[in-house]
This record gives structure tokens, C-alpha cells and sequence, in this order.
């Protein structure tokens, strides 16, 4: 998918209308997805089905093997990311969340992933600036607003 597509997606994030909104977040998850192709996407849908199952080294392995072969597909990161935070490894899915931002700067679940470690550790101050980068990328996000206010409680 070009650049303008994925652009005029993430406007649509921006609209007050929030069936466009889903639309373009379903859209955007599923081009990250897709990223590899199909072989990518079977990978990742088999280590989720370990991870599902409780077999958390077993899906590791998994990721660590998609992401040693196609290091730039963010969303094997990403993947990884959510299965060391599942696992309370905070600072490990944090490096991961970092890398698929790197990759994706957009990648507003990355983002949100980050304020989630951030705040699992204790570091509301980051999380709050982490939450916030995904609010501009998802003004509407309902939750990201919910998570900046009880880590700014917890800071006062």
C-alpha cells in the first residue's frame, strides 16, 4: 500500500465520525499484518495460537526466528512485544516496542504498548509521554486518555 493511502488512513483517525475511524484502524492493523505477506502473517498467527495455548517458549521461538530472518517487519516485533509484557518481562517488550517504532513511527499500538511497560515499572512520567504520542496519532482513544489521567494520579 502507497504512502498516501496509509496517510489518508491516519487522517482518518482524526475524524469525529468513529465508524471511519474503526474502518481505518481495522485497515491500518491489517496492512502491519500483512507487511511479510502471507508467510509472515501464518507465523505470527502460529505463535499466537502458542501463545494461546500457554506454550510462551515455544511462541518465542516462533518470533525470534521471524524477526532474525525479516528484521524490519514490525509487526513480529510487535508480537513479541505483547508476549514479554504478557509475561511481566517489562524492559524486554519495551526494547521491542521501541523497534517497531523505529520502524513504523505511527504504530500507535507500539505506543500504547510502550505507556503499558512504562507504567508496569512504575515510570508514569514516560508512560504519560508515551500515551500521548499515540493520542496524536488516535485522538480518539478512549482508553489512552483513561491511562494518561491514572498515571498522572499516581504521579500527584
Amino acid at each position: 500500500m502507497d504512502s498516501l493511502s496509509i496517510n489518508s488512513l491516519l487522517e482518518d483517525l482524526k475524524n469525529p465520525d468513529e465508524t471511519v475511524r474503526e474502518h481505518a484502524t481495522r485497515k491500518l492493523w491489517r496492512i502491519w499484518f500483512k507487511q511479510k505477506g502471507i508467510s509472515g502473517l501464518e507465523t505470527i498467527d502460529r505463535s499466537q495460537k502458542l501463545l494461546d495455548a500457554g506454550e510462551l517458549a515455544e511462541a518465542e521461538t516462533v518470533l525470534n526466528q521471524l524477526i532474525k530472518q525479516q528484521p524490519d517487519f514490525a509487526e513480529a516485533w510487535n508480537r513479541r512485544a505483547f508476549l514479554y509484557y504478557s509475561s511481566r518481562k517489562y524492559y524486554k517488550s519495551l526494547a521491542d516496542c521501541q523497534k517497531v517504532v523505529e520502524i513504523i513511527p505511527v504504530h500507535f499500538g507500539a505506543l500504547h504498548g510502550m505507556g503499558l511497560c512504562y507504567a508496569a515499572l512504575g515510570e508514569y512520567g514516560e508512560a504519560i509521554k508515551a500515551f500521548q504520542r499515540a493520542l496524536e496519532i488516535q485522538p480518539y482513544s478512549l482508553v489512552n486518555q483513561k491511562l494518561i489521567l491514572e498515571c498522572t494520579l499516581r504521579i500527584s
